[in-house]
């Protein structure tokens, strides 16, 4: 915390100083003019720097979101490579592991996914893989085919396992703080520094303004409503879990 404040304070001083040096040394001319050059550079500059600091606090959480989706269709994939090699283990095995395997889908999509939107996954769900695991693990098989089938299913709930700890790490991911500080600030400060440039706009002169001071609104928003990757307005929704339910409606009917 303390260096971003010495670095302020160093860049302050910097100015104060060459202002101060530069009237000494009796060089340039005063510049007293809302609309002269060291007004005008100021606040290029700073429209710049609010550009770039709204620009990483769009793309941060922009392609968050889409890794956290492609995420999801990778663990939902995994859980359809199981149901389906699952359909090759001994009876009653098979239809057992497959039944827990479409709770696993439906409770995520029913019960998990909205606790998720506060960057929460339940533990339940880690408890019913881990339950599955344990549970083809200790099945006594025989034959190569179900020794085969066993080791498949057991890799794609350890790929289930592993997306779903990309998911929980997904939820919890969020831009950092200084990001959203600066964009409020940089956004406050572009709005207002015609005004401490000593300008009174008044009038026509108001409209463009008002429509800059609406838009920095609705763009400070945004920038607070897509702050978590399964929440607000790029929100992933559970459609590669839909889409894996679905699958195994298909796969069971042609079992």
């Amino acid at each position: 915390m303390l260096a971003p404040v010495l670095a302020i304070a160093a860049a302050i001083a910097v100015v104060a100083l060459a202002a101060f040096l530069f009237r000494k040394l009796d060089r340039g001319v005063d510049d007293r003019d809302p609309g002269g050059p060291s007004v005008g550079h100021a606040g290029a500059m700073l429209s710049a720097l609010f550009l770039l600091v709204f620009a990483i606090a769009i793309i941060v959480p922009w392609t968050t979101a889409d890794a956290a989706r492609e995420n999801t269709y990778t663990e939902s994939q995994a859980a359809v490579e199981a149901y389906w090699a699952a359909g090759q283990l001994p009876y009653p095995a098979a239809g057992m592991v497959q039944t827990e395997l479409r709770d696993y889908v439906g409770f995520v999509i029913e019960q998990e996914w909205r606790l998720m939107a506060s960057g929460n996954l339940s533990p339940e769900g880690a408890a019913r893989l881990s339950t599955i695991r344990e549970q083809i693990a200790g099945l006594q098989v025989k034959g190569a085919d179900a020794e085969e089938a066993k080791a498949a299913v057991l890799e794609q709930v350890q790929n289930l396992s592993s997306s779903r700890r990309q998911r929980a790490a997904d939820a919890q991911a969020t831009p950092p703080t200084g990001i959203l500080v600066l964009t409020v600030v940089t956004g406050l400060v572009v709005l207002l520094f015609p005004f401490m440039a000593g300008a009174r706009p008044r009038g026509a002169s108001l409209v463009p303004m008002l429509a800059m001071a609406a838009l920095l609104g609705i763009g400070i928003f945004l920038t607070f409503d897509i702050v978590r990757v399964f929440d607000g307005g790029l929100a992933v929704r559970p459609d590669a879990f839909t889409a894996a339910l679905q699958e195994f409606q298909r796969i069971s009917g042609t079992s």
